[in-house]
């Protein structure tokens, strides 16, 4: 690294409505750095990196890149300065190629033949083995990435922006992917690097930026920095570490017996004779790179996709035909993964999210009447007692940043008092104290008597606030084990399907 910044950025400011997104941002990367970006959620992170990108304009201050001026004013004139940016969710289409894919977020794509060439040329490179002819739908969540990382480097970037790149990654693919990115540093390109996963921050970053409420509080290296210390830079106060207090799991309360189901995607994942238990009290984990049937899963116990009578027990009901209001109204309730979208419709206010599932558990209606103001007391209840940053109940859900929208849709279910929760993701995308809030809130959860099954990628999660761990592979779930003891290199070849996929009998 040379003592020349590559990306220069001074007293970067961005305001919206109602909240200044970024405060007088100043930050320096030099050619080969991997640089972090910390921050709890709506710290202003996103904005930064968009303002970088060519996706927001900042409302003052200056950018610079190799010491000239720059002034992106779309994603196209940032890759043409040699920015590129790895995105937390993929923009790919399944039904297309990798190469048509890849072509598609080219300026000037080489016809199809030549770019298959020069795929296979950079993935074997940089050891991202993929083939171009490949179908995307077809591809696991890693091999997406590596679409996303191939298509990048193929416009040779000075500086390449990974927003949380490892949430869907097993643990051997996470060391593969630190290899390329040591690689691409070694050879001069510099990494912007924003995670919440601080191990990894530690492992992977030369130095570090720390951001709160919009302002840069802190920089500091890593590798000198214990995860710890950095957590509570990004928080400015002591980080509470979930506590559990060991209680006996009691009787059986779910009882899943040879569930099979179809994907209701062409490019999803059936489940194949899955048979498991969970208890009061427990806490089952369930580990797997995505697309191995966690949405399938989350479908068949939440009721969205009813199975066939006899699959699903509930507390010695057969529950399998019912639908999700029918299995909220006994106590099942879910929180699926894909928070803008399906756990919360973008356009409405927190007000009318909390009325969508909260309504019969909440009593926010009677005699076919919705009640308003018991359903805004729902609602800033949720705000309060999890910390959901936003100017008010009112405000509709796109506006909320994405940890603070999934605070407030793991509170909604949490504050039900569900009998069985099962979450997807529960802290995908979200900061550390976040993060520590979420779980012990489904620790407590557990601690009074409910069954909670934690579908995650987020192996430290689940070993942090797990009883059992499963491993989802292909729809087939592992023999659930005790999560204490297990190692992550156990974990991880579970995950991919080595360790005898039998289905589970407990």
């Amino acid at each position: 690294m040379t003592d020349t910044p590559l990306l220069a950025l001074s007293g970067l400011t961005k305001a919206y409505p109602g909240v200044v997104a970024n405060d007088g941002v100043s930050l320096r990367i030099a050619p080969g750095e991997v640089h972090a970006l910390l921050g709890e959620n709506g710290a202003g992170k996103s904005t930064l990196v968009k303002m970088i990108y060519g996706l927001v304009k900042p409302d003052s201050g200056k950018m610079e890149m190799n010491g000239s001026a720059y002034t992106p004013q779309e994603p196209r004139d940032a890759r043409a300065a040699g920015v590129g940016m790895v995105f937390q969710h993929f923009s790919l289409f399944d039904a297309l190629s990798v190469a048509e894919n890849i072509a598609l977020g080219m300026e000037h794509a080489p016809k199809l033949r030549r770019l298959s060439h020069q795929i296979r040329e950079v993935s074997e490179a940089y050891g991202l083995p993929l083939s171009p002819d490949r179908i995307v739908g077809d591809l696991s969540a890693g091999e997406r990435q590596r679409v996303e990382i191939i298509r990048c480097l193929l416009q040779d970037p000075k500086l390449l922006i990974m927003d949380e790149p490892t949430s869907v990654l097993t643990p051997q693919e996470v060391e593969i992917l630190f290899k390329t990115l040591r690689k691409l540093s070694a050879e001069g390109t510099a990494i912007l690097y924003i995670s919440h996963k601080l191990e990894e921050i530690r492992n992977l970053c030369d130095s570090a930026t720390i951001l709160r409420l919009g302002r840069v509080v802190g920089h500091c290296t890593p590798a000198h920095t214990t995860a710890r210390e950095m957590a509570e830079m990004m928080v400015g106060s002591t980080l509470k570490t979930p506590t559990r207090a060991g209680k006996t799991p009691g009787k059986v309360v779910l009882d899943i017996q040879r569930l099979s189901a179809k994907s209701p995607s062409a490019f999803g994942m059936p489940l194949r004779e899955i048979t498991v238990q969970v208890r009061a009290g427990e806490v089952l984990g369930i580990g797997g790179v995505a697309g191995n049937g966690q949405d399938e899963l989350l479908a068949a116990l939440s009721g969205e996709a009813p199975c066939a009578a006899g699959m699903i027990v509930f507390d010695g009901q057969d529950v399998g035909p019912l639908g999700p209001t029918a299995r909220r109204r006994l106590g099942i309730l879910t929180a699926p993964e894909e928070r803008l979208g399906h756990a919360a419709v973008p356009d409405m206010t927190l007000v009318e999210n909390a009325m969508l599932t909260g309504a019969a558990r909440e009593k926010l209606e009677r005699r076919g009447m919705l009640d308003w103001q018991a359903a805004k007391r729902f609602a800033e209840n949720i705000v309060a007692k999890f910390d959901v940053r936003t100017p008010g109940a009112a405000n509709v859900a796109r506006s909320l940043s994405g940890g603070n929208l999934q605070k407030f849709v793991i509170g909604r279910e949490v504050l039900q008092r569900p009998r069985v929760l099962v979450v997807n993701q529960p802290t995908w995308g979200v900061d550390a104290s976040a993060a520590a809030a979420i779980r012990q809130a489904l620790l407590d959860l557990a601690e009074n008597g409910a069954a909670v099954i934690v579908v995650s990628q987020d192996l430290d999660e689940l070993m942090e606030i797990s009883d059992l761990f499963a491993a989802l592979n292909e729809g087939r779930l592992s023999v659930p084990r005790p999560a204490q003891g297990l190692t992550v290199e156990e974990i991880g070849l579970m995950m991919g399907g080595a360790h005898g996929m039998e289905v589970a009998h407990v």
